[in-house]
């Protein structure tokens, strides 16, 4: 693995980075630009490349893996979010085919949860459009009931304060926006229920044209996190803009795999594989 700075804010002396997974040989190989889940508030590009993982199978089938961080709330408004995850894109395209050694016309994108969302954005969002994306428990519209509103799974937890969330951001700025309905007005700074019109530019559900690129998506009937209803919702608009795609349903899944439904994961990953290899050049 290697480690790159894609983008340099001198003026927050930021500087975003990406890890750079690929096996050994000097081949010239397809690209995917992976994005990491975290609500948008947390999480970083760490990838663990081990046997079973996703990160593996990706790299098994000969694909160059680049897992990018990017800057979160509430730091920053979701504009400046997409703005990295297309630069990184834009980077990738610009600077792999020295560094890595990668095709710039066979780019992919994928990603989970929030990622998975940032992948859908990057089918409108992204030009020249990747190949084909991936979007794993990912979410095609943010100003919805389920994000705008309080959320009774969430709500039976311990609430959060807003001096607690204020204070220690991450998981529990997460969990007081979830318990309140806050997300979609600290990502935007927009109210969806006075300001509906403003998401537009921010809903992937509502920018599908015949022209987006070919998706594949990926979701458990029990999440409790992403509704398994917001997939469905996305694949129902990607079918009636006949846009090439796909729709796993990993029945009673939750928001993600772990060790209780590793053959489940195993499966999964290689129709991941098998959807990516149909959309390549070759």
């Amino acid at each position: 693995m290697k480690t790159y700075a894609y983008k340099i804010l001198d003026s927050q002396r930021i500087r975003l980075q990406a890890n750079v997974h690929r096996l050994p040989g000097d081949a010239v190989r397809p690209v995917i630009v992976f994005i990491h889940g975290g609500a948008l508030m947390m999480g970083d590009r760490k990838m663990t490349p081990k046997a079973g993982s996703l990160l593996q199978a990706l790299l098994d089938a000969g694909y160059v893996v680049v897992s990018i961080d990017y800057r979160l709330a509430p730091q920053v408004k979701l504009p400046a979010i997409i703005d990295d995850v297309r630069d990184a894109c834009n980077w990738v395209r610009e600077r792999g085919p020295e560094l890595f050694r990668v095709n710039p016309d066979e780019l992919f994108v994928m990603g989970q949860s929030a990622g998975g969302y940032l992948t859908l954005m990057t089918g409108f969002r992204v030009q020249p459009r990747p190949r084909a994306l991936v979007s794993f428990w990912g979410y095609g519209d943010i100003a919805g009931e389920w994000y705008s509103r309080p959320d009774p799974f969430y709500r039976q937890q311990p609430l959060v304060t807003k001096e607690e969330a204020d204070e220690s951001g991450g998981m529990k700025l997460y969990l007081y926006c979830r318990q309140q309905g806050l997300w979609p007005k600290v990502l935007t700074g927009h109210d969806p229920d006075a300001e509906p019109r403003a998401f537009d530019p921010f809903c992937p559900v509502r920018n599908v044209t015949r022209e987006y690129p070919p998706t594949l998506l990926i979701h458990g009937t029990k999440d409790t996190d992403v509704p398994y209803q917001l997939s469905v919702q996305m694949a129902n608009e990607l079918a009636g803009k006949s846009v090439a795609h796909q729709f796993v349903t990993i029945p009673d899944g939750g928001h993600g795999f772990d060790k209780r439904n590793a053959d489940v994961a195993a499966r999964t990953y290689q129709q991941v594989v098998e959807f990516l290899n149909q959309h390549r050049s070759w």
